[in-house]
């Protein structure tokens, strides 16, 4: 039997007359050409780019209406998305994944010093409705983006607060409802701006709940569940499932908000904070639920618990009349703070596992444009990240309902970064330009391991690192629709803590260690 699924979207409120002051108003139409803000940190033309990019546009975004901003990049054609459950996501690019890959998020870098090897869901946590643009970067970019940028960038751009051209105040807003019958997803958005001639606001607001997936019977059944398991009773009872095509469990929920404030109070100077929230419920690791040993599920529960990202950053944008230093500058001062879980009970064990981690990331960053003359270009700038890693075990007993402290997933750790870098772009001909560029990078990391349920002949590891990279690229635009290039470049991933101190049981007699 074949089986369709339909997406329907209503467009309560698009573009709509406010209660008071202006409107947007659109008496024209400009063709503008495609900027990419990534490759350099500062907008410049699409065509200017030696390295392959991908850019999408807000447009292309409500025409697609992804579920999830994971969709979004699969909608692309040139990100594969690897998927081991609903709640879930994790792109991939030119073979490269995970922590080999970098997000950037306004301007400044999501991955944390837990970021691991395995499949990662926090792109999960980047509300698709508030991205106003999305691009890809493919290819090392080391220089710009220090560690993990191996493979790539993906770089987000969020809802920008808009000020009235004039006295009057300017005001818009968006609101859609979705659902979708392939989860039962239910969707509900709202994003509203507010601005003056010096200053503006802008807030959107995202709830998304999907009940269970229901899987295609067309293809392979390698991922069917005829079974499922409840507690009954004080007891683990597998129960026939009446649809395998049922991802059961598979649903979960989400909230997204995200609040921006702009103040302007000239053209040459301005500043913006930005608060971004993102929270889920548990999903369940629907990959290890359909294992089984000797014909019985393995687990009775393997969930990943709320996954949270809460985001403060200062953005200061200066572009002085008299540019001795600089043309432009933007100067980062942000706090990320990452949660995650992890919940696992094997069949008919009391025995309950929660394994949590939590991250305080701090980091500023300035970054530096300067129009040397009508050829020659440069970008400078500086970086610093310090993480600050706290990692808990706690093991239930669910028949007597005791807890005791259980083996932590990491060691507590402090990671940092420091970095300067240098890039360079000059116009050989109007045709023909060259691109160079070089970083320096240092990393310190000190962990501190709990040797209870590990009898490790040490207590603490400590690891400093110095990175160099660099690239090289020409460019030459045979016209507007024809190129050539050739870029040389390489990348860098310093040791994370995921990398030095993971510790965990893989399974009974195996214990992981720090490598």
């Amino acid at each position: 039997m074949k089986r369709c699924t339909f997406v329907i979207v209503l467009l309560l409120l698009f573009g709509f007359r406010p209660i008071f002051g202006q409107e947007l108003k659109q008496d024209s139409v400009i063709h503008l050409k495609t900027v990419i803000v990534g490759s350099s940190r500062f907008e410049e033309p699409k065509e200017q780019t030696v390295q392959h990019t991908t850019s999408i546009s807000k447009e292309t975004i409500a025409f697609q209406t992804p579920q999830t901003t994971a969709d979004l990049l699969g909608a692309s054609g040139e990100v594969v998305i690897q998927k081991s459950q609903q709640g879930g996501g994790s792109p991939m690019i030119r073979g490269f994944a995970t922590n080999r890959l970098l997000i950037s998020v306004d301007g400044i870098r999501m991955n944390t010093a837990i970021f691991r090897s395995g499949n990662l869901q926090n792109i999960i946590s980047i509300d698709p409705f508030s991205v106003e643009t999305a691009e890809v970067l493919f290819g090392s970019n080391s220089v710009m983006y220090g560690s993990d940028a191996i493979g790539g960038v993906m770089n987000f751009q969020l809802l920008t607060p808009q000020t009235s051209p004039d006295s009057l105040p300017l005001s818009y807003g968006n609101s859609s409802i979705r659902y979708s019958t392939v989860n039962q997803e239910k969707t509900v958005h709202s994003d509203f701006n507010i601005g003056g001639k010096k200053w503006a606001s802008v807030t959107s607001i995202s709830y998304t709940n999907f009940s269970d997936l229901r899987m295609g019977e067309n293809g392979k059944h390698d991922y069917t569940k005829p079974f499922v398991v409840q507690r009954m009773d004080n007891e683990d009872s597998v129960l026939t499932q009446t649809d395998p095509y049922l991802q059961n469990p598979s649903g979960y929920s989400q909230i997204n908000v995200l609040q921006k404030v702009l103040f302007k109070p000239n053209k040459h100077f301005n500043v913006t904070y930005s608060f971004n929230y993102s929270n889920t419920s548990n999903y369940s690791r629907y990959d290890r639920l359909i294992q089984t040993t000797k014909g019985l599920p393995k687990y009775a529960q393997f969930d990943y618990g709320p996954q949270k990202w809460l985001v403060n950053n200062f953005k200061l944008t200066s572009t002085p009349k008299d540019a001795k230093q600089y043309t432009q500058m933007n100067t980062y001062v942000a706090h990320q703070y990452f949660e995650e879980s992890r919940i696992s009970r094997k069949l008919n064990s009391t025995e309950q596992q929660t394994r949590t981690e939590k991250v305080n990331a701090y980091s500023i960053n300035s970054d530096f444009y300067k129009v040397v003359n009508h050829k020659n270009t440069i970008n400078y700038g500086v970086e610093s990240v310090i993480n600050f890693i706290e990692s808990n075990g706690i093991d239930k007993n669910i028949q007597l309902n005791t807890s005791t402290t259980g083996a932590a997933r990491y060691p507590q750790s402090t990671w940092s970064s420091n970095a300067l870098y240098l890039t360079n772009k000059y116009q050989l001909s109007p045709k023909s330009l060259i691109k160079t560029g070089v970083r320096y990078n240092h990393f310190l990391l000190k962990a501190d391991f709990d040797t209870t349920f590990y009898p490790f002949s040490f207590t603490s590891v400590t690891s400093s690192n110095h990175g160099l990279s660099g690239n090289v690229g020409w460019l030459y635009s045979m016209n507007k629709k024809t190129s050539l290039s050739l870029s040389a470049s390489n990348g860098f991933r310093s040791p994370n803590v995921d990398d030095l101190g993971k510790v965990f049981d893989s399974e009974p007699g195996n214990v992981v260690v720090p490598n």
